[in-house]
């Protein structure tokens, strides 16, 4: 059982500075668009934002690499001080090495057995004004396109009544992903694409299945716009590269039966 702190905004900073190191470090090249798409910065508490009631979102992100999640939060943080509160599944809260950095930050652990104090948990932070963050795909998109979302997010928003804000990652799978490990030669100097698209704001009674559709297009086309201007050519059959534009990806049927695959040998099925 992971030691559980109580939230701590210096903690927060003190991750969030680790990672601008790690950047500076590996003189990572990234550049974000579309941050006017960001709520207007809020009041400070110290040198971190002063959560407001009213005044939050839910952050959804795309999942294509294991440090997606990082470049978001970095685009939030820069914009306005912004610590997200990510949804955090129970099997790595449970890890003595994590779990205190998971409680510690003010993260939202899930069970995906029983999800409903999860839910309810960020129900309560977004009421509160916090911003919670989601990669609502469940899991690594294999095929590096959105693939289809749980409905979480739309749900959440619409009862918190705050909007959802779809942030898309691209190129950081180059970093980290199922099946490709981390190298600092190949990481030196890499270029990651982040791009915050127009909020999307829902009311309760809404159909949650169109509205989390949309969001899924919100989000691939921003992937797509990051990959129209990314600053690396890929070579035919990259692996890093979508299919359907001539990359080594997994096709999307073939993404399908691997996760089909996954759900049956129980992968996605764990706490």
């Amino acid at each position: 059982m992971a030691w559980k702190p109580k939230q701590n905004d210096r903690l927060y900073r003190f991750v969030v500075g680790t990672g601008l190191l790690i950047r500076w470090l590996l003189q990572l090249r990234i550049r974000t668009t579309g941050t006017e798409n960001l709520p207007a910065p809020d009041p400070l508490n110290g040198r971190s934002r002063r959560a407001v009631p009213g005044k939050g979102a839910v952050v959804a992100i795309t999942h294509f690499g294991y440090l997606d999640f990082a470049f978001a939060e970095l685009a939030l943080w820069h914009h306005a001080r912004i610590q997200a509160r990510y949804l955090i599944t129970k099997r790595v809260a449970s890890l003595w090495f994590v779990g205190p950095f998971v409680y510690g930050l003010g993260h939202v652990v899930t069970d995906r057995r029983a999800g409903a104090d999860a839910y309810a948990d960020a129900l309560e932070k977004l009421k509160a004004g916090e911003y919670v963050a989601i990669l609502p795909e469940a899991g690594v998109s294999r095929s590096y396109t959105v693939r289809g979302l749980k409905t979480g997010p739309v749900r959440l928003a619409a009862e918190a009544g705050v909007p959802v804000i779809p942030v898309s990652v691209w190129g950081a799978h180059r970093l980290l992903t199922r099946g490709h490990g981390f190298s600092v030669r190949k990481a030196w100097r890499t270029p990651v694409r982040v791009h915050v698209g127009e909020p999307i704001r829902h009311s309760e009674g809404i159909d949650v299945a169109i509205e989390t559709e949309k969001l899924r297009a919100a989000l691939q086309e921003g992937i797509d716009r990051c990959i129209g201007d990314f600053p690396v050519v890929p070579e035919p059959g990259a692996w890093w590269q979508p299919a359907h534009l001539g990359g080594g990806a997994m096709t999307e049927e073939e993404r399908v039966a691997a996760d089909a695959y996954d759900l049956s040998t129980g992968r996605h099925s764990r706490g």
